[in-house]
């Protein structure tokens, strides 16, 4: 710790003790990262409660003279949001939504609020909040604010600074003020005086450059870069407010704002044009804009090709033929009238002839995959299927609309010229396009060339009358290149005006006026001494290996969301940016390039990140990029471990195939014994929490007399895996399983000698996870291409991915690609003329993350529906037992909080609910269903047991009325 900071440490102390700081490498190095190409480790992190903390802060920094950056979600992708000194967490605490005023249609929030949870306040009021950016569900409004984000109906409602009505700031001396669209007013009437001079400051300098003000500034709907002067000027009310609105945290620390809602329309319509490319789509964008759209949004082929090959193909469904697509949304009062005028527009466009196709889409699950296709451009865009990565730095140039076909047939000879690819998709009706090109930034090399593409591409922009920056703003990514885009007058004016709000220049420094170089603080400029890596998973999808999955983090954030998907448990129950999917990512990126990081696989601060991430792998499906957080933490753990004693836990659950084998011969005496004092003992001794019941073991007697029971005679047709799971805690499911699959013609041959590794990869004792995977490969590889059906569904994934990725032999990907669910068996395999037994009306679904994450396309909840069950009411999110994880003692209440997120509520209202049954495949998500359940007559059923025509309908378990 330097000396200045530690100073500024003891001020705050004594003047905010309630105050929490981080100034260790566990606490600092993620966020040395946002979602741009940069990385600027901070000295301290700061995570206020309220204005007075923040006043605290910059007071304290003013004296020790350590630099200060605002952050809210940390997805600012022009390197707005890292910075050298503090960096203020505003999204952890001061996240609180104030005040709704229905009437006035205004709402005052906290910097800190996220922009979904302001839209989830406001929406039983008809109202919202007009700029809605693809990162809505974890950017906040502070954040927005400080880059005037706009989004994808920014057609129909422009950019955050038309939507603010004043902003409460902190100035960089540590003062407190409204900024309204008249001027500046102090909190504290003791700082009128200091406040007035600010403002009479300011008011000279507007008035000595009105002519320049005039000329350049506000020239085209998304002109972003630089400072809003304009807002200041007399003809505009000397509009402080909206003059600060995307000044990037530079001028003051916004800590809460007054914004403008807009009324929701009652009726939309989505179109969904299709083009040969990009350039034929832009030239329809002026005819669409004619019609009064709320949106219109482009993307190339390249990003839609991603979703696909990541989440399957049914991923992307509504899509005309084309390489390129338009999104048009209309609204209005009227359903029938908005999708008469969808159906006229779409009439006029084919008549232009430029469309290879179009349709009003008008399934609603339709349209939310359209736009989650689109949401998540940013990461998909990042990591291509084809493994290539793409960049940031170029990504948010904006035109006039009109000019927008011009502009990117230039711009795309502009990247021939240099040889360089870009993946295309942004506001095509507001002139902004989103790009991320192929640069490479890891070489001296490639950094030179970046650099002349760069520069070409800014003369490229303001040639066509645009500007550098749409929404994103222009961060360390285009400051520097801001003197081509305006006069040195302007630049000047620009750098007066700061010094006015901020003399010792300690607000987000290098941002903006006094820029760093565009080239500096490269992530991707690693130190030539990086840690050796070399690992037991193979990586097979990432080039590099270990160091290229990790780099797959890009920071777009999505684990940050509180809602939609599965990723990431952990951060939705503790808020915790290191307990986040990118957290994790961004501290195993610091321990490669031995950066804040330095004790390499030994790192406790690594470990710590990683402790309370539930290996549920939905990140690997949810993630844009593919991060796959569960692998990352299991190779961690074998290497973290190897040679040292490990965690009692790790012996207790990460053995329990081989235990639960031995205790089945003796199960009734084993049981007895665990039920017992003598139980709670053993627990403790294995680091096993005795918040919860052990499940009692199954007797071998059992698991044969049931296997024996359901032989038909008929020739097997595949092969049923009887999983550890199965085999030892519930031989009733394999039973349930083979007579389903021979009910739905696939007979079928059960093997219960062998085991898929799982418990020991999910404990990173990987070593011992192949040796028992490589006997499983070589009993299933024997030249039979039988399917492989499992019924336990993370036994599945581990036989599916684990296996292959682990072994990296030919047999394995063999073994794999033979391996089904039971969903995924009865989706694709069971015979045409197949009738299950009666279901009944309302399922309660739990799926097991594993195969929600790896058997993309089979999901319980869809063969449910085409079964006949009229609801199924699916648990979106992760149990929280998560295996080893929930029996661990030390994160029972981890467990339990997660818990609480999706499936609780689920279970709490089945009771109400007239012949409900709930379904959990996965035998931990069955088993945390029965702790929560308690003494109430809910069990969880497996799928196989629902469909189990030899099931006693008359007493179903698990169904209440």
């Amino acid at each position: 710790m330097t000396e200045s900071l530690a100073r500024l440490v003891d001020e705050l102390a004594r003047t905010a003790p309630g105050l929490r700081i981080e100034t260790g490498a566990g606490g600092t190095g993620a966020y040395a990262y946002d979602a741009s190409n940069y990385r600027v480790p901070p000295q301290a992190v700061a995570f206020p409660r309220s204005a007075d903390d923040v006043c605290a802060v910059l007071r304290a920094c003013r004296e020790t003279g350590v630099p200060v950056t605002a952050r809210g979600g940390g997805t600012s992708m022009a390197g707005n949001a890292v910075g050298p000194g503090v960096v203020l967490d505003f999204s952890r605490h001061m996240n609180r939504i104030l005040d709704i005023d229905q009437e006035a249609r205004t709402a005052r929030v906290e910097a800190g609020v996220v922009l979904d949870a302001l839209q989830s306040a406001t929406s039983p009021y008809g109202l919202a909040f007009g700029p809605d950016p693809s990162s809505h569900s974890r950017c906040t409004l502070g954040g927005m604010i400080g880059n005037d984000a706009c989004g994808n109906r920014s057609v129909r409602h422009g950019r955050t600074s038309s939507h603010i009505e004043s902003l409460e700031i902190v100035t960089a001396d540590g003062v407190r003020a409204i900024a309204d669209h008249n001027g500046l007013h102090p909190v504290d009437p003791a700082a009128a005086g200091h406040i007035s001079r600010l403002e009479q400051d300011i008011r000279n300098l507007i008035g000595d450059n009105l002519a320049p003000i005039r000329t350049e500034l506000g020239r085209i709907p998304r002109q972003v870069s630089g400072y809003h002067l304009h807002r200041l000027l007399p003809e505009n009310g000397f509009d402080m407010a909206r003059a600060l609105v995307g000044s990037e945290g530079t001028c003051a620390v916004v800590t809460a704002a007054t914004v403008r809602l807009v009324a929701t329309a009652p009726a939309t319509a989505l179109l969904t044009l299709g083009y040969d490319d990009v350039v034929d789509a832009a030239e329809d964008v002026p005819e669409i804009l004619r019609w009064s759209p709320t949106a219109v949004e482009g993307m190339d082929e390249a990003i839609v090709a991603t979703m696909r090959a990541r989440r399957g193909p049914d991923s992307v469904t509504g899509l005309p033929e084309g390489r390129a697509w338009l999104y048009v949304e209309l609204d209005g009062d009227d359903e029938a009238a908005v999708n008469h005028r969808a159906a006229e527009l779409l009439d006029v466009l084919k008549a232009r002839g430029r469309m290879t196709g179009g349709r009003v889409v008008e399934s609603a699950a339709e349209r939310r995959s359209l736009w989650r296709v689109r949401e998540d451009g940013a990461g998909l865009a990042a990591r291509l299927v084809d493994g290539g990565e793409s960049w940031p730095g170029w990504e948010d140039a904006a035109v006039a609309p009109e000019q927008l076909a011009a502009y990117l047939r230039d711009f795309r000879g502009l990247l021939t010229t240099h040889g360089l690819t870009g993946v295309l998709y942004g506001h095509f009706g507001a002139g902004c396009v989103h790009v991320r090109i192929d640069f490479d930034l890891a070489t001296d090399t490639g950094r030179a060339a970046t650099r002349r593409f760069l520069s070409e591409a800014a003369a490229l922009v303001v040639e066509h009358g645009g500007t550098l920056s749409g929404e994103h703003g222009d961060g360390r990514a285009r400051g520097e290149l801001l003197e081509v885009m305006y006069s040195h007058r302007m630049i000047q004016a620009f750098a007066a005006f700061k010094e006015t709000f901020d003399p010792q220049g300690i607000l987000n420094p290098g941002v903006i006026v006094d820029p760093a170089p565009l080239d500096a603080d490269l992530a991707l400029h690693t130190p030539s001494a990086v840690l050796p890596v070399e690992t037991l998973f193979s990586f097979p999808h990432d080039e590099d290996g270990f160091e290229g999955a990790v780099r797959r983090c890009v920071g777009v954030g999505r684990c940050r969301s509180d809602a939609g998907g599965v990723m990431c448990p952990s951060y939705r129950a503790t808020g915790e940016e290191n307990h986040s999917t990118r957290g994790r990512a961004r501290l195993l990126q610091e321990m490669v390039r031995v950066g804040t990081v330095q004790d390499g696989w030994r790192s406790t601060e690594v470990k710590d990140a990683l402790d309370l991430c539930l290996s549920c792998k939905a990140c690997s499906s949810d993630c844009p990029v593919g991060v796959d957080m569960a692998t990352y933490k299991a190779e961690f753990l074998h290497h973290h471990y190897k040679g040292r004693l490990r965690p009692r836990s790790h012996y207790s659950l990460g053995w329990l195939p081989l235990t639960s084998a031995l205790a089945g011969y003796a199960a009734r005496p084993v049981n007895a014994l665990l039920r017992g004092p003598a139980g709670r003992v053993l627990a403790r001794l294995g680091g096993v929490t005795t918040k919860r019941r052990i499940p009692a073991f199954a007797s071998r007697r059992a698991l044969r007399k049931t296997l024996r029971a359901t032989k038909t005679g008929e020739p097997p047709k595949a092969l049923l895996f009887v999983d550890s799971f199965t085999r030892a805690f519930r031989p009733e499911v394999a039973g349930a399983t083979s007579r389903v699959l021979a009910d739905a013609g696939i007979p079928c041959t059960a093997k219960d000698d062998l085991c898929c590794g799982l418990t020991w990869v999910s404990t990173g004792q990987l070593s011992v996870a192949r040796r028992i995977m490589a006997r499983t490969v070589a009993r299933l590889d024997n030249g039979d291409d039988q399917p492989i059906i499992v019924a336990e569904p993370s036994c599945a994934a581990a036989l599916k991915r684990d296996v292959p990725e682990l072994l990296g032999t030919r047999a394995a990907q063999r073994v794999a690609a033979r391996v089904h669910t039971l969903t995924g068996a009865l989706t694709d395999l069971a015979a045409p003329e197949w009738t299950p037994p009666d279901l009944p009306d309302n399922v309660v679904l739990q799926t097991h993350c594993h195969e929600y994450a790896t058997f993309t396309g089979r999901r319980p909840r869809d063969l449910l529906r085409k079964l006949g069950v009229r609801k199924v009411d699916e648990a979106e999110g992760c149990c929280g037992l998560a295996g080893n994880f929930g029996f661990e003692e030390q994160h029972y209440d981890t467990s339990m909080a997660v818990a609480d997120l999706a499936l609780k509520p689920r279970l709490d209202a089945v009771n109400g609910v007239e012949r409900t049954v709930v379904v959990a495949d996965g035998f931990s998500c069955a088993t945390q269903i029965d702790h929560l359940a308690g003494d109430r007559d809910i069990r969880a059923l497996h799928l196989a047991e629902l469909l189990d025509p030899a099931a006693d309908r008359s007493d179903q378990p698990g169904e209440t009325s």
